[in-house]
């Protein structure tokens, strides 16, 4: 018998056509649980739509070029993210992951101010982030890329940052929040719409380092972001899941997003995250409708432009 929960037809069903906007797959830094080529073989398998493939460390959008050519059935997407492997706040990176074809950017993770300067601790019993042992690592090695920081100690916008807003802006691309604070993801949102750019979510707000109560989240609903419901953050432990399911409640089920975070090799397989979330959230009394415009409806805003979105 599988050690983890196996999702239902039902769950399947519901969100069969969804985009997994953030998984983590080999090759990776890190041992992950299946391949980028696998997965997409998977997620054919059990009708998705597609995936983004996410590193802390590496841009991906050659990688899922190589993937779309190989499964040209499966939408998968590259992402970059601004941590100090890259270059940090670049406008060059993001310029070329553009330029290639890439969805997402992601503001700094694992070398965020937010993230390094960070004391919040899991709650007991919760599964660390694989990352944290390779930043300590690289860190006990001397390598200790510089903080990524977005805002001034006025809580202004860094003029960098703004560069960098721009630039997805004119890619049409999509700004994810990475492991910024509540006050700095605030202060980029509004930002992000300043400079024009028209599709933003907030990375897992119920996240260690993030933890942003509902009020904060309503706020950023309503400047337009969507907010980020992983998969990962309750079923490790680092959320309960009624704080999670309130938490949608109060900000509601349309400025919510389903991913599932997967690929760790403890975790369940990541064509099932859509799937077993799903299932958690009609246990807990969320309707069809719901579950399908968080998982499906929502993912597919994201991952589809104007010109390639079709319909579900």
């Amino acid at each position: 018998m599988s050690e983890h929960p196996v999702p239902s037809a039902r769950a399947r069903a519901l969100v069969a056509g969804a985009y997994d906007t953030h998984v983590h797959v080999a090759p990776d830094v890190m041992q992950r649980r299946v391949d980028d080529l696998d997965l997409a073989a998977r997620f054919a398998d059990v009708g998705l739509a597609g995936f983004v493939l996410k590193s802390h460390y590496v841009p991906t959008a050659e990688r899922a070029a190589v993937v779309r050519k190989v499964h040209p059935g499966v939408d998968v997407l590259g992402a970059v993210t601004l941590n100090g492997s890259v270059g940090g706040m670049n406008p060059a990176a993001v310029e070329i992951a553009g330029r290639q074809g890439a969805r997402v950017v992601w503001m700094p993770t694992v070398d965020s101010g937010n993230q390094r300067r960070s004391s919040a601790t899991d709650l007991p019993g919760a599964k660390p982030a694989m990352w944290g042992a390779l930043q300590a690592d690289l860190h006990a090695q001397g390598i200790v890329p510089d903080v990524v920081e977005v805002v001034d100690p006025d809580g202004q916008v860094l003029e960098r940052v703004r560069q960098v807003l721009r630039v997805i802006a004119r890619h049409d691309l999509v700004l994810a929040t990475g492991h910024l604070s509540g006050p700095e993801i605030l202060a980029v949102v509004r930002a992000a719409a300043e400079h024009g750019v028209r599709r933003i979510v907030v990375t897992h707000p119920e996240f260690t380092s993030q933890r942003l109560p509902a009020a904060e989240q309503r706020e950023l609903a309503e400047a337009g972001a969507l907010l980020e419901r992983c998969f990962t953050t309750p079923y490790t432990g680092k959320v309960g899941w009624s704080e999670l399911f309130a938490n949608i409640r109060a900000v509601g089920v349309a400025h919510s997003v389903l991913s599932s975070d997967l690929g760790q090799p403890f975790n369940p397989p990541v064509e099932d995250g859509l799937a077993l979330f799903a299932d958690r959230l009609l246990e807990a009394g969320f309707s069809e409708p719901d579950v399908r415009t968080m998982a499906v409806e929502n993912s597919r805003r994201l991952a589809t432009t104007s010109s390639d979105r079709v319909p579900a």
